[in-house]
């Protein structure tokens, strides 16, 4: 089983993803956060402060540490996110402005010759990330926005932003005919509710497998991108 656990941001996927894990068996496969991208791609800018062109070449960086690491477990994964992650956010940036805290409050932004190729461009990126996940991924487990969104202080992204991405996750999944289930609730409901959905064998007990997910989750180093350039 290839198994992606698909959602907007501030919405449990890293810690879900882990639990799955751990209660399944099956590896899990991430890409390296933008935290941890950023200062090797972009040395000394926030996430807030990246050109268009930037933002296209993070999104590059990501997918393709995916696929690779994915192309190393051809028996089966359980995936943080997927191909479709990077180029939804891409593609919303370009509804909300590259910065969207720059456009809370308007109802439409600025549609100038730079974000219009900007929109071309993830148009044509989206052609390969939507082919990498009709054949890659066997299923989505969909993680709706239940709370609100968790201020960082590092994700250029507000409410509107979320629900834009969710929508276009989903509408994606439909146009793809990708399987895919809507699970909510505790990580505890969540768990049964894919044990009950895929038959999975649990390796061990619901609690066991959320306990050292946690404890894996409490190691992410979450420091900003700038104060890892700096260290």
């Amino acid at each position: 089983m290839k198994l992606a656990i698909a959602g907007t941001y501030s919405v449990g996927k890293t810690l879900t993803t882990m639990a799955v894990s751990h209660l399944t068996g099956l590896p899990r496969s991430a890409a390296k956060t933008m935290r941890e991208l950023l200062p090797i791609s972009v040395p000394g800018k926030t996430l807030e402060e990246c050109t268009a062109p930037e933002v296209i070449m993070l999104i590059m960086r990501r997918n393709q540490e995916r696929a690779v690491n994915e192309s190393h477990l051809p028996d089966g994964f359980v995936s943080d996110g997927s191909s479709l992650h990077e180029w939804a956010y891409g593609t919303v940036r370009v509804l909300v402005g590259i910065n969207p805290n720059d456009s809370v409050d308007l109802e439409s932004v600025e549609l100038t010759d730079e974000l219009r190729f900007y929109s071309q461009v993830l148009e044509q990126m989206g052609i390969p990330a939507k082919q990498h996940a009709k054949a890659t991924y066997d299923s989505f487990v969909h993680l709706p926005i239940e709370f609100p969104l968790v201020p960082d202080g590092h994700r250029p992204v507000n409410e509107r932003f979320r629900a834009l991405a969710d929508e276009l996750m989903l509408k994606t999944l439909n146009e793809l005919e990708i399987p895919y289930h809507t699970v909510g609730g505790t990580v505890h409901e969540r768990l049964q509710k894919i044990l009950d959905i895929y038959g999975f064998t649990p390796r061990m007990s619901i609690e066991e497998a959320i306990a050292r997910a946690e404890a894996e989750y409490a190691l992410i180093d979450t420091t900003g991108e700038l104060e890892r350039a700096s260290a």
